[in-house]
């Protein structure tokens, strides 16, 4: 079993799950390492003292408004970052020092700066800590089934494709790229269509095209102010697969000879994919304890989020 100690208790640490039953929904890092029976949620920290104060009420553990005391006091081998972007090469860089780490997963993106983000990456290999990226998409049944009617050609490549994304690329947006390289392979290129709208400091909303190893996609972006809106559309000579609501539904159709038309394919027989994004944290935990166990997993390492940041990179930059 191994020790886990988690920075950063906001929404995706421990508030988006906190009042909800485990059952229908895991959401948050302290749920699902404190459910894991590979992992022992030992103790968190965090600068707000109400955050601090739920997290010690609701899993009966410490929690520390400074980091050093936490790794001290803890003595833990997993760690998680959860915290803002702009913190996470400052925490890592503290973090790597530390004896006895294992492995950490961090939240997306690494970093705003792509030379922090490839320090970090740097860093974790020369310190012999194995780095995770909570792109928890790839780690989902529905995505796992996804990519391998990919790879076995039942959906058939090259494909085309729509992706809807708002609140940033860097933000929301990069966890649709990363998917599309997890099913499609690596960037190839990529062309602006227009540079969209500055998101805060750091992000922004354009709008261009990709080419990955296996097709082509647009990516557009819509107003969060007005409405969250996160879908994949593929298209392939096997049919239409759609990656709606941001994954909670995943369908499949498949080409069929019109029975009233002769001479005209059509789709039909709309199938439902499996996916557990309701549990999409267990899913990562559960990848994570299969990495370190040694057996097949799959989720996000930092080279492969690392690339992902980079292809972001070249596009905004276009």
């Amino acid at each position: 079993m191994y020790k886990c100690v988690i920075i950063g208790l906001g929404q995706i640490g421990m508030g988006y799950d906190l009042y909800l039953d485990s059952e229908k929904a895991v959401y948050t890092h302290s749920k699902a390492f404190s459910l894991h029976p590979f992992f022992e949620l030992v103790g968190a920290v965090d600068d707000v003292i109400v955050r601090r104060e739920l997290f010690s009420v609701f899993y009966k553990k410490p929690a520390f408004d400074n980091l050093a005391t936490a790794l001290n006091d803890l003595e833990p081998e997993i760690i998680v970052i959860a915290t803002p972007t702009e913190s996470h090469y400052a925490i890592i860089q503290q973090v790597v020092k530390h004896k006895g780490i294992v492995s950490i997963l961090c939240e997306k993106p690494l970093a705003y700066n792509i030379n922090e983000a490839r320090s970090i990456v740097q860093s974790c290999e020369y310190h012999k800590i194995r780095l995770f990226v909570n792109y928890m998409r790839c780690s989902d049944p529905g995505v796992l089934e996804v990519k391998r009617r990919i790879q076995i050609g039942q959906i058939k490549s090259p494909v085309k494709g729509v992706v809807w994304y708002s609140k940033g690329l860097l933000n929301n947006g990069s966890h649709f790229f990363n998917l599309l390289e997890f099913w499609l392979g690596p960037y190839v290129k990529s062309s602006k269509i227009s540079s969209g709208r500055p998101v805060g400091k750091h992000d922004s909303e354009p709008d261009f095209v990709v080419n990955f190893e296996k097709g082509q996609i647009v990516f557009m972006s819509v107003w969060e102010e007005a409405f969250s809106h996160y879908t994949v559309e593929l298209l392939s000579t096997s049919g239409r697969l759609r990656y709606d609501k941001g994954g909670e539904l995943i369908t499949f159709e498949g080409t069929h000879a019109d029975e009233f038309f002769s001479g005209y394919t059509i789709l039909a027989n709309e199938e439902i994919i499996h996916n557990e994004m309701y549990h999409s944290q267990w899913n990562v935990v559960d990848q994570l304890s299969n990495a370190l166990q040694n057996r097949p997993y799959s989720i996000c390492s930092g080279v492969d989020a690392l690339n992902t940041l980079e292809a972001i990179e070249k596009i905004i930059n276009e």
